[in-house]
């Protein structure tokens, strides 16, 4: 059986037809109303090579012949080509409404993109509740940001490379210039290169069963042997944040039943938890919440969005900070569990030295020397 692909175009008005137009349909009722090859040519405004080459082409593809060529007399269709016909007709009087409202769609889909108002920004970011909070909200004020969610630090490498406008991670509140966070983003940010925007302040902790029937009350309890824990994949804010947890703890990530599993959100293992594949999963409140499920606070963070410098002056930015700094967004954080809009300093560029003092060149000198 063969497919129907859909297409389209971009005009500056729609024709009084609403069908989806298709060049053989087309070709075969000029054929059949004209008589001929060449007035059918005439009719659509093609050469009549044109026509003649495409007639054979379909006839190729469809593996059927579409006109019947007697010499002397009127050009007709074969039956397939006349079933052909018929059968497009059944469908565009079936389909008319849903692509009347399919056109609708697309045309306000596509007036973005003519609204010298509204501003679309490409955001790589790791997962996290509020960012999808700030699409929805920012999208009815004419922002629109386009977001996928990934790892923080595939996030900060597509921004470097150019694959987005802006990347989102998460730290601990005071990551320590010696720390894994320290580690993992070093070489990937650069002052005088990029640009820290605050953007929130969450806490993350271990997401449990309700009522927390297990009785877990810290990262320690990761390495008890009925405990069956979800990871994050490798390379994701809240993995950094578990082994340097782990890490501060003195516990062996070997030690921990589960944590080689994988999971791509927050989200994602609050449900494994729900379902009981696993008892404990490192993640926000809001997915714990989300869920019916309990949650043991383990860290404050903050979460950052981040930059190229040469960028931050453009329309689409200066949009996304003006809406970070209202006071309806905050109003949104303070309503999110685990964030404080407070603490945020959403929508202030900061100093990315003072916030993520990582950057001692003294002793990077001295150990060259």
């Amino acid at each position: 059986m063969h497919k129907v692909e859909l297409s389209y175009l971009l005009t500056p008005q729609r024709g009084k037809s609403a069908l989806i137009r298709n060049p053989l349909m087309d070709l075969l009722h000029a054929v059949r109303e004209q008589g001929s090859i060449s007035k059918a040519s005439k009719a659509l405004d093609l050469s009549y090579r044109h026509v003649w080459g495409a007639l054979k082409d379909w006839e190729q593809t469809l593996g059927r012949e579409l006109i019947v060529w007697d010499k002397g007399q009127r050009a007709r269709l074969t039956e397939f080509g006349e079933k052909l016909l018929w059968a497009e007709r059944q469908a565009q009087a079936r389909l008319a409404p849903q692509i009347e409202a399919l056109t609708s769609d697309i045309e306000r889909a596509f007036s973005t993109a003519f609204d010298d108002e509204a501003h679309v920004l490409t955001l790589y970011a790791s997962h996290d509740a509020a960012l999808s909070a700030l699409r929805e909200q920012a999208g009815a004020r004419g922002l629109h940001l386009d977001i996928r969610f990934m790892g923080s630090v595939d996030a900060i490498a597509a921004l470097n490379a150019g694959r987005c406008m802006m990347a989102g991670f998460h730290t601990l509140e005071q990551p320590g210039s010696q720390s894994l966070t320290a580690r993992s983003y070093r070489n990937l940010l650069k002052p005088g290169l990029h640009k820290l925007i605050g953007f929130a302040h969450r806490t993350q902790g271990l997401i449990v069963a309700r009522n927390n029937p297990l009785r877990i009350t810290g990262i320690a309890d990761l390495a008890r042997p009925d405990l069956r824990y979800m990871n994050r994949a490798e390379g994701t804010g809240t993995r950094v944040l578990l082994d340097e947890l782990l890490a501060r703890a003195g516990v062996a990530s070997s030690a921990i039943q589960g944590y080689q599993s994988q999971e791509p959100s927050h989200t994602a293992v609050a449900q494994a938890v729900a379902s009981d594949a696993a008892d404990a999963g490192l993640g926000i409140e809001a997915a714990a919440h989300e869920k019916g499920l309990g949650f043991v606070p383990l860290a404050q963070e903050r979460y950052h969005l981040v930059c190229l410098k040469s960028e931050l002056s453009t329309p689409q930015v200066q949009a996304l900070l003006k809406e970070l700094q209202s006071r309806d967004w905050q109003a949104t954080l303070e309503q999110l569990p685990g964030y404080s809009g407070k603490l945020a300093q959403s929508g202030k560029v900061l100093s990315l030295r003072a916030t993520l003092p990582w950057w001692t060149y003294r002793k990077e000198k001295s150990a060259k020397a």
